[in-house]
């Protein structure tokens, strides 16, 4: 009797799941180029869908019913899938992308990819006009592609293990909270397959409604589409240069900015997690990112005016609102580490004259979006952790006998989440200070050096374009420079404690 398809292929590795999935995705660039009449990109588009879907069919065949995963070891080997994914997958995603490009090397179609699969939107090419409409999608749908991966790879990978953010409030749990932990969980291709037909439809909806959008103020096809992508993902991707360059101006900017909420908290689109089972208007992660984004914008907003009467501009009201608008949306952007400026962002520099330090946007660009979602950084609901133990601390000093009224997950995350999330902030200062050592290592200055780690560790590429006096030539960086970004943007997308967790001795017994 024939097994059933889903049997089949839960017995198979994740990497050549998503090696098959990524092959097969080659195929849209092929057909745009092909309408566009550039056969030389179609046939490589096309070619490398064919070959690499053939080996993996051959590679599947040959293995034939023999199973992967050990029993008690499906996690530690979903997330060596996932770092695999990361680390050789670009190979693959490189290969079209470097055969159209005939005057370019394949490390820089490597890190170009690494960068986009990471969705971090570090470009290694400094002119737009250099790739092809097909090469600007492709880019794009990558970026697309990463960020629902870590989307469905949040619940079913990383919540197991208690990563990714998670340990700040799984640390607190007792031993005997759950019952699921009786029974044997389902395996990781399951998982998977579960997360993607539960969230599927969710991103390509929110995705097709933002394109529509975006068309409807007024950009190009192309463009809204990537724009698009690249907000759901938080990529920042883009084929004109960022968003302050498309036709769409703020009516865009606006429909983009209600799209960038979803990063701020995964309760915004789905509950499939023990963290995310309240209510949007109760979850900590979500209040205090908005809190940022009004903050932030309402103390440089306050700054620029108080400048711009000692320059006699302040009596210009409307270039004061574009001024906090461009301060928001921008602050929003890089808090979801997606990077893009705001048509305004001069408006306010230009109003009180005054330029806005980049320090600021590194700074929210380290902080980073919701757990769970495409954005990267060092996470709301840690930052959020480490103030609910401060402001303990400081009521312990007025009332050392006082008891917290908080409720049980105020207390789990304070008790022990804390803890957890110091650690992480340990271990992303370390890296981030070894990451600047590396970069140094091929004479990059420390400005530069700093700017260029912050950006790959947090996935927010658009920091070396705003992020110091200048922007930085990425395109000029020596090749060993770009693959020591490729491996920080890649340690940045699974976090530190993730690739710890990938020496564990289990994992490698037998």
């Amino acid at each position: 009797m024939r097994k059933p398809i889903h049997n089949t292929i839960e017995g198979l590795p994740l990497f050549l799941v998503l090696f098959v999935f990524l092959s097969v995705s080659m195929l849209l660039p092929a057909a745009v180029a092909l309408v566009q009449e550039e056969f030389l990109t179609a046939r490589n588009f096309f070619y490398t869908s064919l070959l690499g879907t053939s080996g993996a069919v051959l590679v599947a065949v040959a293995r034939g019913n023999r199973p992967f995963l050990i029993t008690g070891r499906t996690d530690l080997y979903a997330l060596l899938s996932l770092f695999a994914a990361f680390l050789l997958l670009p190979v693959l995603l490189a290969l079209p992308f470097w055969e159209s490009l005939k005057d370019t090397r394949f490390v820089n179609a490597y890190a170009e990819m690494v960068s986009c699969f990471t969705t971090t939107g570090m470009t290694f090419f400094d002119d737009p006009r250099r790739l092809t409409a097909p090469l600007h999608l492709w880019r794009a749908q990558v970026g697309w592609m990463g960020g629902f991966l870590i989307w469905v790879a949040a619940a079913a990978v990383m919540a197991p293990l208690s990563l990714g953010g998670f340990e700040v409030t799984a640390a607190g749990r007792e031993q005997g909270d759950t019952r699921i932990d009786r029974f044997q969980r389902a395996g990781v291709i399951r998982r998977m397959v579960r997360g993607s037909v539960h969230l599927g439809p969710i991103y390509v909806g929110l995705t097709g409604t933002l394109w529509v959008a975006l068309l409807i103020a007024g950009d190009k096809p192309l463009v809204a589409l990537t724009h698009a992508m690249s907000t759901l993902s938080t990529s920042g991707i883009s084929p004109i240069g960022g968003t302050q360059n498309a036709a769409s101006g703020v009516s865009g900017e606006i429909a983009i900015a209600l799209f960038m909420l979803f990063a701020l908290s995964r309760v915004a689109f789905s509950s499939d997690t023990v963290t995310s089972r309240i209510g949007l208007h109760r979850d900590p992660e979500f209040r205090m990112g908005l809190a940022i984004v009004i903050a932030v914008p309402l103390l440089l907003f306050l700054r620029h005016w108080i400048a711009a009467f000692d320059v006699d501009s302040g009596e210009d009201i409307w270039l004061g609102f574009g001024a906090l608008w461009g301060s928001m949306f921008t602050v929003l952007s890089f808090l979801t580490t997606t990077g893009w400026e705001s048509t305004h962002w001069d408006t306010a520099q230009a109003w009180s004259g005054l330029s806005t330090p980049g320090m600021i946007l590194m700074g929210l660009a380290m902080i980073g979006g919701g757990v769970a979602t495409t954005a990267g950084g060092v996470k709301l609901l840690r930052v959020y952790a480490l103030y609910l133990n401060g402001k303990q601390e400081l009521e312990r000093l007025v009332h050392p006998s006082s008891v917290s009224g908080t409720g049980i997950a105020g207390r789990r995350i304070r008790r022990h989440g804390a803890f957890h999330a110091w650690v992480f902030f340990m271990l992303f200062a370390l890296s981030l200070s070894a990451s600047m050592a590396l970069l140094a290592l091929f004479g990059i200055n420390f400005e530069q050096a700093t700017v260029l780690a912050v950006a790959a560790l947090s996935n927010t590429g658009p920091v070396t374009i705003h992020g110091g006096a200048e922007p930085i030539a990425t395109a000029f960086l020596p090749a060993g420079a770009k693959m020591v970004l490729s491996g920080i943007m890649i340690l940045g997308r699974l976090e530190l404690l993730a690739i710890i967790a990938l020496f564990n001795p289990d994992l490698w017994r037998d």
